[in-house]
């Protein structure tokens, strides 16, 4: 073994017991509760607005992500963290529901454009205004985590 890797290898167990010394479990611990309450939430609220949660992250990719230029289904794909035949799955159902409208680009045939129609628009806008309200709520004991988190990696 090269010298520059045996002293890699023999500091590495040293680095992370000392930062395993360091670590706040509780404080990630409570992060995480925060995030998956979060989450519970956003998934109950899709559920009653009549869509699935992927439904609802759909929606709020496309109308978030987009910008100027409109959204494939290659880029739902990319924002959902899914494969690109789940996508054109989810793309198909949520289309088949009026959720979007789906059109091949002039410019490159083989690419599907997708945008919100306006009953997608209307739940997004929905889902949204109470998600902010629920940010609202939660977004203290969040930024408290966060400020000890930064204040815990300065010390």
């Amino acid at each position: 073994m090269p010298p520059s890797k045996q002293r890699r290898a023999s500091t590495a167990p040293a680095k992370r017991s000392k930062a395993a010394a360091t670590i706040d479990y509780a404080a990630l611990a409570r992060f995480r509760y925060q995030l998956r309450s979060f989450l519970g939430f956003s998934e109950e609220a899709a559920q009653a607005a009549g869509l699935t949660p992927q439904q609802h992250q759909a929606l709020l990719a496309i109308k978030g992500f987009s910008g100027t230029e409109p959204t494939t289904v290659g880029d739902i794909a990319r924002y959902l963290l899914i494969r690109h035949h789940t996508a054109v799955e989810l793309v198909n159902r949520m289309t088949k529901l009026g959720l979007l409208m789906r059109a091949v680009d002039a410019a490159d045939g083989r690419r599907v454009l997708v945008t919100l129609t306006a009953q997608g628009e209307r739940k997004l806008q929905a889902l949204s205004k109470i998600h902010l309200e629920e940010l609202t709520t939660a977004g203290p004991a969040l930024g408290k985590i966060l400020r000890h988190f930064r204040q815990s990696q300065k010390k």
